[in-house]
């Protein structure tokens, strides 16, 4: 990087975040923390039985209760529409909509709303709600035979003839893996404010994609998208459970319009883990064969997740079955069970996550099988292309990868037998495995306003969830317009700016900074088209090609000094602004086409000449206490091919943020239910366990990665997904280096030790 250049803290510098300071100081507004005028405070209530219909519901002593306005249950419904599915081309996460009838499909289900002044007398009069209920026989796991299973078409592969091919390996394993249920346990809890007035609906919510929350409000309501504004200028968290409204935020609507007034909603931390969904819960069965040389001749993969009674969700667990290595054979088929739960949605690596959990702990299987070190084992099957879509990689430093972090952990000193490696009363285990993520894209607009002063706004609807999207815009505006970009500001997360799409499947970053990129370099062709026209410009008359941008003023390439800076060029312009919409939409498409593209995921695209991922190789260290069975973490170390890195830093972060995601996943995450009426026992987090400080060791994240023009238009590669892929299995693998014992079953406790 050039020293000037690095000078404007552009593309590529590590540069703080340009959020950082108004959240450590408590400046950055949140959705919830917005405080309208007359608002009021609504208290969702949930229902306690898993299957059935509701048979009384007695609100009087709570419409009594001070303070109470109004208590909306299907007694006294308020209509609200069914929404479109984002399998439909929609973008609502479950199709379901609350207080429209009587009917209960699981345990903790929003079913009623009480409205009061404050919250604390809402929360006391929705306690005095009586209900009772007819139950049914309920579906609790997705392995009850009862439970209706569907074949989720869309990821089944058929590569080659697994079964001709696994009949004639020499050897073969077949195990079973399993992950259970798992929540997002974000800081910010669901919350949003509703705000009816004019015929418009504004709503405060914190969103992973305002166009979304845009267009599944509108359709709840029966109104224009145009009548409908969010605005979401910081989100507290999501991994993925935030990327669209749920029935708590229809309630808080349809309670405005009727009130005419505010209303603030805000689930407490219990009724998060059923007012939304989390991970489901997944097994699957992989079956192995290889030639007695160590080449992969077949894989044999069936999957299953749980899914709600009325909307389909695949946790596809084939995701990464056939890309990872070289096998040539490959049947997998992958099912959802319906049952009494909560539609589950997105968590971090979605699909890619316990895909890699079951693959990669059946490489350490099949290695151990034919007493091959791991390593050497997964570098024996490396696939120079695709096998799945029989396309070349866009780029593949995966062996850089696997070489780099292998060499950083030490893993020659790596001894191959179970329980050869101890200090003291710990068994030591070292475990690795390999990570990926596919790259999307999908068109996004913004706005760049030159201020009279010569101050510069970047604006985008794409939201910051934060991974740090407003410092990369500002970066990439500095780029191309070579001002510092710690003097750019940035206003991102609200329906009233330029369109763009969801911050999800780690795309958003590479989305925003190519609009970004284009729209600063109109602006760039715009202040010297005005420098060489206005008479007053000491550059007037000079031929384009003759002018250059640079250091933030408009100069002649052979005298430097011949400038105009951009507060000078705004003096000259005839407009308090100067303004450029542009970005990475097909020239041509329709405003209407526009809208559409950003309001569902039907857009989403991947290169079609070629397989784009990101890449990792994930080393793990453990310590078993030989006595007790404790399993503690003791080095993280990986290496990540992202292609180019727009910001080091704050790559890093999510890197190493996701591989303490993985560490909790492998060690303490999991939904406890209760066989007997479907609650989350542990609904809260005393009792879910998330990894904390105690729990993480030292983390080494390593950058291998070069530009990928192949994938995106400014060479980036997924980032926030990748670091939690393979790392349970990384952990799973180590332990049974260590114990001798495998646990194919997550998290990995005490109590499946020392079974």
């Amino acid at each position: 990087m050039s020293e000037t250049k690095n000078s404007y803290q552009a593309l590529g510098a590590k540069r703080d975040r340009g959020d950082g300071v108004v959240k450590v100081t408590g400046k950055a507004a949140y959705a919830y923390e917005h405080q309208p005028e007359n608002a009021a405070y609504g208290v969702v209530i949930q229902s306690t039985v898993p299957s059935g219909r509701i048979v009384r519901m007695e609100t009087e002593k709570a419409r009594q209760a001070p303070g109470v306005i109004e208590v909306y249950t299907h007694l006294n419904s308020l209509k609200i529409n069914k929404p479109t599915a984002i399998a439909d081309g929609g973008a609502a996460q479950s199709t379901y909509t609350p207080i429209q009838d009587d009917k209960i499909i699981h345990n903790g289900q929003n079913i009623g709303l009480v409205v009061a002044e404050t919250f604390e007398q809402a929360t006391h009069a929705a306690s005095l709600v009586e209900v009772e209920y007819e139950t049914t026989p309920a579906l609790i796991y997705p392995d009850d035979p009862a439970a209706k299973r569907k074949e989720n078409e869309s990821s089944n592969i058929d590569l080659g003839n697994a079964q001709q091919a696994m009949a004639q390996a020499e050897v073969k394993i077949k195990s079973h893996y399993t992950t259970p249920r798992e929540y997002n346990m974000p800081m910010e809890l669901h919350a949003c404010i509703a705000s009816w007035q004019d015929g418009k609906m504004t709503v405060w919510e914190p969103s992973q994609w305002v166009m979304g929350a845009q267009q599944e409000i509108s359709e709840w309501l029966g109104i224009d998208k145009r009548q409908v504004h969010i605005i979401s200028p910081y989100v507290g968290g999501g991994f993925g459970s935030k990327p669209v409204p749920y029935t708590h935020v229809a309630l808080a609507c349809v309670a405005s319009r009727a009130l005419n007034r505010p209303v603030k909603v805000e689930l407490t931390r219990p009724q998060t883990f059923t007012g939304l969904g989390g991970r489901p819960a997944t097994m699957q069965t992989l079956e192995m064969g290889a030639s007695r040389d160590g080449k992969i001749l077949a894989i044999q993969h069936e999957g299953l997740s749980d899914t709600s009674l009325i909307d389909t969700f695949a946790e596809a667990t084939n995701k990464v079955t056939a890309r990872l290595y070289a096998v040539p054979n490959v049947y997998s088929r992958h099912y959802v069970a319906a049952i009494n739960t909560v539609t589950p949605g997105w968590m971090r690596a979605p699909g890619e996550n316990p895909s890699a959990f079951g693959l990669e702990v059946a490489m350490d299987e099949m290695a151990y099988a034919l007493n091959i070190d791991p390593l050497a084992f997964r570098l024996r099957n490396w696939a120079d292309h695709d096998y799945q879509k029989d396309k070349p990689w866009s780029t593949r430093r995966l062996k850089e990868a696997y070489a780099a972090a292998a060499e950083a952990f030490g893993w020659e000193k790596r001894s191959m037998a179970p329980r050869s490696m101890r200090e003291g009363r710990e068994l030591i285990g070292w475990g690795m495995a390999t990570a990926t993520y596919p790259v999307s894209n999908q068109p996004a607009e913004a706005k760049l306003i030159f201020h009279s002063d010569g101050s510069l706004v970047v604006q985008s609807a794409g939201a910051d969830i934060g991974t740090g999207t407003y410092t990369i815009l500002a970066q990439t505006a500095a780029e191309v317009l070579q001002i510092p970009s710690e003097s750019i500001r940035v206003e991102l997360g609200d329906t009233s700016l330029p369109r763009a799409g969801v911050a999800g499947g780690s795309q958003l970053a590479g989305n925003l900074t190519a609009a970004v990129n284009r729209t600063a370099e109109a602006m760039r062709s715009k202040l010297v088209a005005l420098a060489v026209a206005h008479p007053k410009s000491p550059l007037f008359q000079l031929d384009k090609q003759q002018v250059v941008v640079q250091d933030g003023a408009v100069r002649t390439a052979l005298r430097p000094g011949k400038a105009i800076d951009f507060a000078g060029l705004m003096k000259l312009h005839d407009a308090p602004t100067l303004e450029v919409i542009s970005g990475t939409f097909n020239e041509g498409l329709s405003q209407a086409d526009r809208d559409e593209a950003v309001h569902s995921m039907e857009s989403m695209s991947r290169p079609e000449a070629v397989s784009a991922h990101s890449w990792g190789a994930q080393f793990v260290e453990v310590r078993v206490d030989e006595d007790f069975g404790t399993v503690r973490v003791k080095r993280l170390v990986s290496a990540f091919d992202s292609g180019r890195l727009y910001n080091p830093k704050l790559a890093r972060s999510q890197w190493i943020g996701g591989m303490v995601m993985g560490l909790g996943q492998a060690l303490l995450e999991g939904g406890h239910i209760d066989p007997r009426n479907a609650r989350i026992v542990n609904n809260n987090l005393a009792d879910y366990l998330v990894a904390v400080n105690a729990d993480v060791p030292e983390v080494i994240a390593i950058d291998v990665g070069e530009p990928d023009y192949h994938a995106t238009l400014m060479g980036g590669k997924a980032v926030g997904e990748l670091g939690i892929v393979g790392m349970a299995a990384a952990i799973s693998n180590a332990v049974f280096h260590a114990t001798g014992k495998r646990i194919r079953d997550l998290p990995i406790s005490l109590d499946k030790l020392i079974d």
